[in-house]
C-alpha cells in the first residue's frame, strides 16, 4: 500500500470539505438574515455533514500514521443571491463526487481498500446533498420568488407564535 499516496488524497478531501463548511455556513448565515429559514437550516445540515466527513478523513489519515493539514481549498464566496448560492452549492458537490470517485480508484490501484470505501462513501452523500440543492434549484425555477417568499412568511409566523429567528 502506498501510504503517502492515500494521506495526500485524504487531506486534499480534507481541503475540500473544510471549505465546504465555510461557504455553507456562510449561506447559512445569508440565508438566515434574509428570512429564508427552510434553506438556512438546509445549508448549516450540509455544514455539518461536511465536519462529519472531515473527522473521518482525520482518523484514516491518523491511522496511517500521517499528519491532518486543515487548510481549506479555497476562501469563502461572498454570494448573496439565492439562485448563485444553491448553483455553486450543486457545482461543489459535483465535484466533489467527480473527485472522490477517481480518489477511490486510485487508493484501490494503490491496495488501500479502506480509504476506497471511505471516499466511495462520501461520493454518496456529496450525490445526496446536490440533489437536494438541485430540487431546491428546480423550486425556485418553478415558483420564483414566491417560493422565496413562502420562506419568510413561514418565519414571520413562527416569530407571530413566540418562536424566534433561525430556529433557536
Amino acid at each position: 500500500m502506498n501510504k503517502e499516496k492515500s494521506i495526500e488524497l485524504l487531506n486534499k478531501a480534507i481541503g475540500d470539505e473544510l471549505a465546504a463548511v465555510h461557504q455553507y455556513m456562510y449561506f447559512h448565515f445569508q440565508c438566515d438574515d434574509q428570512g429564508y429559514d427552510l434553506l438556512a437550516g438546509l445549508f448549516k445540515k450540509t455544514a455539518i455533514d461536511e465536519m462529519i466527513h472531515i473527522e473521518q478523513l482525520a482518523e484514516r489519515i491518523l491511522f496511517l500514521k500521517g499528519e491532518v493539514e486543515m487548510e481549506a481549498a479555497q476562501k469563502v464566496q461572498k454570494i448573496h443571491e439565492v439562485k448563485d448560492m444553491l448553483a455553486m452549492a450543486v457545482e461543489m458537490e459535483e465535484g466533489s463526487a467527480t473527485d472522490y470517485n477517481l480518489w477511490a480508484n486510485e487508493c484501490s490501484a494503490n491496495a488501500d481498500s479502506v480509504s476506497k470505501k471511505l471516499f466511495e462513501a462520501l461520493v454518496e452523500d456529496e450525490e445526496r446533498h446536490g440533489d437536494q440543492y438541485d430540487v431546491e434549484m428546480e423550486n425556485l425555477k418553478r415558483f420564483g420568488d414566491n417560493y422565496l417568499a413562502l420562506q419568510s412568511i413561514e418565519r414571520s409566523k413562527n416569530i407571530g407564535s413566540g418562536g424566534h429567528p433561525g430556529g433557536m
